[in-house]
């Protein structure tokens, strides 16, 4: 579930919970939950298959198995189970998608952004 990087779970939003507005968070946070508003992950964020977010999604990694409606904006990864469903646009620098996944909206695969030095732009070496 949580790739191939050995996670520690710091928080778990389960399917009986309902929560609207901002939700911020760090770590690896696992969503089952119903979730309106905005979501701000300063690490990575799984939305569970009974978790639907109506939300806009800022995280560094993403793994859906849900349904997210809104735009998602990504700096590491996306990944898109079979089971999963976005209704919205998804900006990240990788993005993977197993059979049966539903995207619809826009994929906009950006590197990151160039720096800029008094008017002159001086690219990122990765």
């Amino acid at each position: 579930m949580f790739g191939n990087r050995r996670a520690r779970l710091g928080a778990f939003l389960d399917g009986n919970s309902e929560i609207e507005g901002k939700y911020t968070c760090a770590g690896t946070v696992m969503c089952d939950a119903k979730l309106r508003g905005e979501i701000t992950c300063k690490g990575t964020l799984i939305i569970g298959k009974t978790g639907v977010v109506q939300a806009s999604v800022e995280a560094e990694i993403l793994v859906v198995h849900g349904e997210v409606i809104g735009n998602v904006t990504v700096s590491e990864r996306v990944e898109l189970k079979a089971s999963a469903r976005v209704l919205g646009d998804v900006e990240a620098p990788i993005v993977s998608m197993e059979p049966g996944a539903v995207l619809d909206g826009r994929c906009c695969m950006v590197k990151e952004k160039p720096a800029q030095t008094h008017g002159v732009v001086v690219p990122i070496k990765a």
